[in-house]
Order: structure tokens, then C-alpha cells, then sequence
């Protein structure tokens, strides 16, 4: 199974990204890791370019409400081609406070299927498993 992973925007959580990489490897995980500082076209470039079954987000410093937002414009210039590519987002996803059963739905309709805000990197990895198990029945 191959992911493509990094860290959208302007935001430079080196550490964070390292983790989910060697996470995700340990996992099985092909992984092909864009680093930081990521713009969404990269990572459906590389997902397309890969041929990847998951592409995972990250976000620390809360940027990603602004650049989630462009997800599902994009997946449209894209057209089918990421049509079974699971789009998952985790870390801290706005600016500020803010409540996950308001802030999940937002990023499911920006057009990420899994979003874990402020979650736990072993709970994220570990629903995402049993996702792609529910996908594969």
C-alpha cells in the first residue's frame, strides 16, 4: 500500500512529518514523503505520479482550514483519476481553539474522508487500517 505524506503549506514541523514517516513504515507503508512547506498541487501530483492508494496530510501550526479548503476544487480539476485515493488529514487543523465535532465535518466537506484533529498519531494510523479494511470487503 503506498502513501504519499508531508506537511501542507507554510508550515515547517519537521519532527512531526519524520514520525508519521517512520509510523507509517513501520506499518508496512510504502511511503513517499514530500517534507514540509507542500502545496496541495504537489501532493495530488505525487499521488497520481505514485499511483498511491493514500494521501495523508499533516498540519501543527493550524493552517490547513485555509488550504483545506481548495481540496475538493482541486479533486475536480483532477477528475477520476483520484477517484479511490483515500484523502486523510491529522495534527492541529486551525488556527486557534476549536471543537473536533465542528471542525471534522468542515474538513469531510473540504473532501477528506478521514480527519483527526488534535488525535493521537497511533488512533489515526490505526482507523485508517481499519478503514482500508472496510474498503477492501
Amino acid at each position: 500500500m503506498k502513501v504519499v505524506t508531508g506537511v501542507v503549506g507554510n508550515d515547517i514541523h519537521v519532527v512531526a512529518n519524520r514520525l508519521i514517516d517512520l509510523s507509517l513504515q513501520a506499518r508496512g507503508y510504502e511511503v513517499f514523503n514530500l517534507g514540509v512547506n507542500t502545496y496541495l498541487e504537489e501532493f495530488f501530483d505525487a499521488v497520481i505520479e505514485t499511483n498511491a492508494d493514500v494521501l495523508l496530510i499533516s498540519s501543527l501550526n493550524g493552517e490547513a482550514e485555509g488550504w483545506g479548503r481548495e481540496v475538493q476544487v482541486l479533486k475536480s480539476t483532477y477528475g477520476d483519476q483520484l477517484d479511490d485515493v483515500v484523502f486523510m488529514i491529522g495534527g492541529n487543523l486551525v488556527v486557534g481553539t476549536g471543537d473536533s465535532d465542528d471542525i471534522v465535518p468542515r474538513f469531510k466537506n473540504y473532501g477528506f474522508d478521514l480527519v483527526f484533529h488534535q488525535v493521537d498519531l497511533t488512533v489515526g494510523l490505526d482507523t485508517l487500517e481499519n478503514y482500508l479494511k472496510g474498503q477492501s470487503k
